[in-house]
């Protein structure tokens, strides 16, 4: 079978008859054989290297003249190379080897002889057929935007990359319509393409994958707190402060204007914040409420002969002493007129002195005081009412019991003011015995509803 393999091309030979030497002509070679144009004679070709797995299932590839053989990896190959010389030289067709009878492998003896090369070779220095580079030497018929590519015994006009061959001409190929060349966008250009991403996103190194940009990270645009996502980032604010139109920058709420409750007197306004505060006489407690400041037990300033008497907002000096002739002090705050003093007849037996303070713009009407006989006589009846102070009749006494009556403030008063109020109790009893007191109330509405 290999035997039939070596002599299966039909060779076409013409004779020359001639003294010294014999005139062998070749139209090709044969199937597994390649003209050598160095050696001037076919050569063998080996499969083994030029094609790809050409033995499957463990098999080894052994390349043989003309052809090749896949045996087990076992087998062992010996190879006779008189064979081989005599496969070589009987295996070409359509070139001219010269051989004499004394050596059929040595150049013609005449180094002057012209010997004839197939087209697309010319004879060199060495008297052999060598290729022509149709490229380098410009002989070719490319066009001015094609590629010349020299082949063996000939050339080839291809287009540069990019390209591609429409007719005689090289048009641009558009790479972007063969997917999947670029992750988001794909730009073409002649003879090439680029790849583009979109906004928040940037080129990985192979030039084709978009990855997300952390512009946090990389030049932070958000005036005050930055947070990115995919594609994008997203800028906050710190309390107090919210995003302005343009949505990077940062501008201070101002929380007072929000709301007229958000503080019990005034609101401060102050960058990504605001503070509260009082008046004079108040401090603030949890922030935004304002409480009285008891100076009495601060600051007091009254002298030794006074009492001090705090009040929403501030502070009042009274003497210790209040009473005025014919009185006279028996216990705190009470004055009593003797009666041994005959001017003490017509006034009251006694007077206490209290002291009250409220808010200003109290909701009405409003108990605010309670009026009550410290002695209770038996048979006796006792009757109140308001001797002083309620010219406005901003006030009312409404009696709760046989001694006891409850002052009551029926119109809204609003301060910083001072009301001197007197409330007079009468006693009376069945022998026509007749007595009174006073309780002189002092009555400080603060500056405030609070």
């Amino acid at each position: 079978m290999l035997t039939a393999m070596f002599l299966a091309a039909l060779i076409l030979i013409t004779v020359h008859s001639q003294e010294t030497e014999e005139t062998i002509t070749y139209t090709q070679c044969t199937d597994g054989y390649e003209w050598d144009p160095v050696r001037q004679r076919c050569k063998d070709i080996d499969e083994c290297e030029i094609v790809p797995d050409a033995c499957k299932g463990g098999m080894k590839c052994v390349n043989h003249y003309g052809g090749y053989l896949c045996l087990p990896r076992t087998a062992q190959i010996i190879v006779n190379e008189r064979e081989e010389a005599a496969a070589e030289s009987t295996s070409g067709r359509n070139n001219v080897i010269r051989r004499t009878p004394a050596d059929p492998q040595r150049a013609p003896p005449n180094p002057t002889h012209q010997i004839q090369c197939a087209a697309g070779y010319e004879q060199s220095d060495h008297n052999v057929c060598q290729d022509i580079d149709e490229c380098a030497t410009g002989t070719h018929n490319c066009r001015a935007d094609q590629v010349c590519v020299n082949l063996r015994g000939s050339f080839s006009c291809q287009c540069p990359p990019g390209y591609q061959k429409r007719g005689d001409q090289c048009v641009d190929m558009d790479e972007c319509t063969v997917p999947p060349y670029c992750h988001h966008r794909c730009v073409n250009t002649p003879g090439s393409y680029y790849c583009q991403c979109n906004a928040g996103f940037q080129l990985a190194s192979n030039n084709h994958t978009c990855v997300d940009i952390n512009e946090c990270d990389a030049n932070n645009p958000c005036a005050q707190q930055c947070y990115n996502i995919l594609g994008s980032f997203i800028c906050q604010c710190n309390p107090g402060f919210e995003l302005s139109s343009d949505r990077i920058n940062c501008e201070d709420t101002d929380e007072c204007r929000t709301s007229s409750y958000i503080c019990q007197y005034q609101c401060v306004n102050e960058p990504g914040k605001f503070s509260c505060v009082c008046p004079e006489g108040y401090q603030v407690v949890g922030g935004r409420t304002c409480q009285d400041i008891n100076e009495c037990e601060t600051t007091n300033e009254c002298r030794e002969d006074e009492i001090c008497w705090n009040y929403h907002g501030g502070f009042r000096c009274y003497p210790r002493n209040p009473c005025q002739e014919p009185y006279v002090l028996t216990s705190e705050n009470r004055c009593v007129c003797p009666v041994s003093n005959a001017i003490c007849r017509e006034l009251p037996y006694s007077v206490v002195y209290k002291y009250m303070s409220i808010r200003s713009d109290r909701t009405v009407p409003s108990d605010i005081f309670q009026i009550q006989a410290t002695t209770i006589y038996p048979n006796t009846i006792n009757t109140f009412r308001i001797k002083s102070g309620n010219e406005n009749g901003e006030f009312y006494l409404r009696q709760t019991s046989a001694v006891s009556a409850m002052l009551v403030l029926v119109k809204s008063l609003s301060g910083p003011r001072e009301h001197i109020v007197d409330l007079e109790m009468l006693t009376v009893n069945s022998l026509n015995y007749r007595t009174s007191s006073v309780l002189r109330l002092t009555i400080i509405v603060g500056p405030y509803a609070f």
